[in-house]
């Protein structure tokens, strides 16, 4: 994600690709409440792509992130 977006987000800016990632949110709403599967996982790879893009933006390493948070509930499920 990084080699292939980073540049144009930045250019884009901080606060303009949270608003990207804002607008996707909505549209996996909608998606979900349509109550049906059509679009929600399209929806949910853009929600995950700009925070991801977001992520990169910040200087944030996601997978230390979420082990940070989440690590003890992943080593007990094995995930």
């Amino acid at each position: 994600m990084r080699k292939e977006y980073f540049d144009r987000d930045r250019q884009r800016g901080l606060f303009q690709t949270f608003a990207w990632l804002v607008e996707e949110v909505g549209e996996l709403g909608e998606a979900l409440l349509k109550k049906g599967t059509d679009g929600v996982a399209e929806e949910l790879a853009d929600v995950i792509a700009w925070t991801l893009s977001l992520a990169n933006l910040v200087g944030v390493d996601v997978e230390k992130a979420l082990k940070t948070k989440y690590g003890e509930v992943l080593a007990r499920h094995s995930c």
